[in-house]
């Protein structure tokens, strides 16, 4: 393993050329900043966002407000409607269009270090938000990047190496949505009629304050609320009328993994996932929605009549080791999540469209390493967690098998089958989407994998893919445009903060 020099680094990604290999500097903070605290005179921005990171108060809970962590901003060039708050909550959502130039401004008026990482989003290394880049109180870091990615539903939230996790706890995230021609071709519900859920679990003490990981078991087992909120809301209600809806679901708790259904029985019509709409619509039974994934939802309630009520509730389910977690409602207990009410007639919607959008599938055979595919585990065991052995120790460091080509196709295989403690891993692989091309699950844990294995949605693009304890499973990734560091790691955030993640380097 070895150290990339900071100066190259910088000097390199500033030039737009490749990224060097050499010595072992002592890594200044100090340099990282200010290779990224000014905007760039040439850089002409479509949007320009500020964005801060803040101390707030909510009314999360009957009496007394809790104290949280918020992200605020405004749209301060091009679209005002590019910055928003989530209709009745205090999550901000980004809108913007495919190909724009944005600009944000983000400023960190916490008390401890932070930095923003654009979750799913095909950015420059200085732009995706590693923790080299954390800024500490009272300081600013721009951000400037040509917004590559197809219409889908991202997301943002802290990256700070070891507060990650409480600092998205506390409340630091945000949608997110790009859109585009492809996606304004398939007529989909939008305006009043796109909504968002965002599924949050939460533990409170009697004053309704957070209460946060507060031992070495509830680390390693990945912190688990009793309270879920939608989109930072108790018992959450979504009136609709008699129509069609578009829903974006997005999973921003720390390490629970839902099984969602609907009470009545009706299947879930699925249109999308982390990385966009899919080719075509899939039903599902259930969906399996890992920590950081996304789902969209065709919903359609032109059968339904005023006043009915639908719940969507969280199924039981076997994800290996027990997971408490700090709650007494275990990672794969039974519970309802959020509640629809029918609550006005409007007119019978348009049909869903047979075909969505136009994915091109990669090749296995055309991998640079079809033979010999990298293979990543992660493992836990004795109040530690690694990946292939390995702890994410310094900013800087990667193993030989961490390096990649750019301009390069391969096949990654993720092997969660050598830990003491067996549970599931969602894993993260930032700077791109990537497509799951297989997945081979080991007979002694079949019983954990029949449980979910039938709401995963692995069709189109993906960032996110949830590893069962035992199992095997192989995505193929293309590293295009940008050299540098990025990481990739499980999206429990606690198995992060411990460690669980590790660079990979793209070079030219």
């Amino acid at each position: 393993m070895f150290n990339v020099d900071r100066r190259t680094f910088i000097q390199t990604i500033a030039a737009g050329g490749a990224l060097l290999a050499a010595g072992k500097p002592a890594f200044s903070a100090e340099m990282a900043h200010r290779a990224a605290s000014e905007a760039t005179p040439d850089f002409k921005p479509d949007v320009e966002i500020e964005l801060a990171a803040a101390p707030g108060e909510l009314p999360l809970l009957s009496g007394a407000t809790t104290h949280v962590w918020q992200f605020k901003g405004k749209a301060v060039r091009g679209d005002p409607s590019s910055f928003q708050m989530l209709p009745g909550s205090a999550l901000p959502v980004i809108h913007v269009r495919n190909g724009q130039k944005l600009r944000i401004h983000f400023a960190n008026h916490l008390d401890e270090d932070s930095i923003v990482h654009w979750h799913g989003l095909h950015l420059p290394h200085r732009m995706d938000g590693h923790p080299m880049y954390a800024i500490r109180p009272g300081q600013r870091f721009v951000y400037e990047f040509r917004v590559d990615n197809r219409a889908g539903t991202y997301w943002f939230h802290p990256h700070p190496h070891g507060r990650t996790g409480e600092q998205v706890y506390r409340g630091l995230a945000g949608l997110f949505i790009v859109s585009d021609d492809e996606e304004k071709a398939a007529a989909l519900p939008s305006a009043e009629f796109d909504l968002a859920w965002v599924l949050q679990d939460r533990l409170f003490d009697r004053n309704n304050q957070l209460v946060y990981a507060r031992n070495m078991m509830e680390r390693m087992q990945g912190f688990l609320g009793d309270r879920v909120l939608i989109n930072g809301q108790a018992d959450f209600v979504q009136p609709v009328g008699t129509t069609a809806y578009r829903v974006r679901l997005l999973n921003g708790s720390n390490s629970r993994i839902y099984k969602l259904a609907w009470d009545d029985g009706r299947p879930l019509t699925v249109i999308g996932n982390d990385g966009g709409l899919l080719e075509r619509p899939l039903q599902r039974p259930y969906v399996t929605l890992a920590p950081a994934e996304r789902v969209e939802l065709w919903m359609d309630f032109s059968d339904r009549s005023v006043g009915d009520q639908i719940t969507l509730r969280s199924l039981p389910f076997n994800a290996g080791m027990s997971m408490m977690g700090g709650s007494a409602m275990a990672n794969g207990s039974a519970f309802p999540v959020l509640r629809v009410r029918v609550d006005r007639k409007l007119a019978k919607p348009r049909a869903l469209p047979a075909k969505l959008s136009n994915i091109s599938r990669y090749r296995l055979e055309d991998a640079v390493n079809r033979i010999s595919p990298r293979t990543f585990s992660p493992a836990m065991g004795m109040g530690q967690v690694s990946l292939n052995g390995r702890r994410f120790d310094k900013m800087d460091e990667v193993a030989e098998n961490e390096i990649v080509k750019l301009n390069t196709l391969e096949v990654w295989e993720l092997a969660n089958d050598a830990s003491m403690m067996m549970m599931a891993h969602p894993i993260h692989v930032h700077n791109l989407q990537f497509q799951v091309v297989q997945r081979k699950a080991d007979p002694r844990f079949a019983g954990a994998y029949e449980t979910l294995g039938a709401g995963f949605i692995d069709e189109g693009w993906k960032d996110v893919v949830l590893v069962m304890p035992g199992e095997r499973v192989k995505l193929l990734m293309k590293f295009t445009d940008y050299t540098g560091l990025y990481l990739y790691h499980c999206h429990i955030l606690e198995h992060e903060d411990m460690g669980m993640m590790r660079n990979y380097l793209v070079q030219a």
